[in-house]
């Protein structure tokens, strides 16, 4: 039942954005830009794992963190190594 619910409610916003394709052009862009920033942070988040896990310095690769990254940038990746260090 939820999941109908869920599926109806994207639909219907999915309706009200293609009727103005401008908008929908733009929603689909910063999703797009928002998905690529997402991959990138895991990329990022992998790499650090990688190249510091020689030193025993380990940084947890989950969603949170991906999320954290790709929101904040620079600043999320000094934010996850501190949180890793400190906990």
């Amino acid at each position: 039942m939820k999941i109908a619910l869920g599926t109806a409610a994207v639909l219907f916003v999915l309706l009200i954005c293609i009727r103005n394709k401008r908008i929908f052009y733009t929603v689909a862009e910063k999703l797009s830009v928002f998905w690529f920033r997402l991959a990138a942070s895991f990329l990022i988040l992998f790499l650090l794992n990688l190249g510091a896990g020689l030193i025993g310095f380990f940084v947890p690769i989950n969603v949170a963190s991906g999320l954290l990254i790709a929101i904040l940038g620079i600043p999320g990746i000094a934010s996850v190594c501190a949180l890793s260090v400190l906990l």
